[in-house]
């Protein structure tokens, strides 16, 4: 198994779900923001797949849907009745990521910190509903 199942496991045996962090977005390059969408993108539907073998046998699986659009990449992540949408709106040369939660309103653009933080998101999704 590996480390992200085994924390699946250890969060359906009762272990708390992780905080997640994000910070503020900020308007970057076209490509670098892509390709930035893409790996997280990428790297989620791996761990989608970790989880779902974890959760077979014991819960509803996590979902992860493209959804994009004109001028937009993003995916949605769901479990149950919640959801976060992970997106980049392109407008001319740049672009800016963000972390759309459903349930939650921000004020401006937030996106995750990095890898750990999309990893401790997907936990957080599985877990009961908590404030982050």
């Amino acid at each position: 198994m590996t480390p992200f199942m085994l924390a699946v496991q250890e969060l359906l045996d009762g272990t708390p779900a992780p905080e997640y962090r994000t910070e503020d977005s900020r308007p970057q390059a076209v490509a670098a923001a892509t390709h930035v969408q893409v790996e997280i993108r990428s790297l989620a539907e791996q761990l989608v797949c970790e989880a779902n073998a974890i959760l077979a046998a014991q819960s509803a699986p996590i979902t992860l849907v493209d959804d994009s659009g004109p001028g937009q990449l993003a995916f949605t992540l769901g479990c149950g009745d919640r959801s976060a949408r992970v997106q980049t709106s392109l407008t001319g040369r740049t672009a800016v990521a963000q972390l759309l939660i459903s349930g939650r309103a921000e004020h401006a653009p937030r996106r995750l910190t990095g890898e750990d933080e999309l990893r401790a998101l997907l936990l957080s999704l599985l877990a009961t509903p908590t404030a982050h």
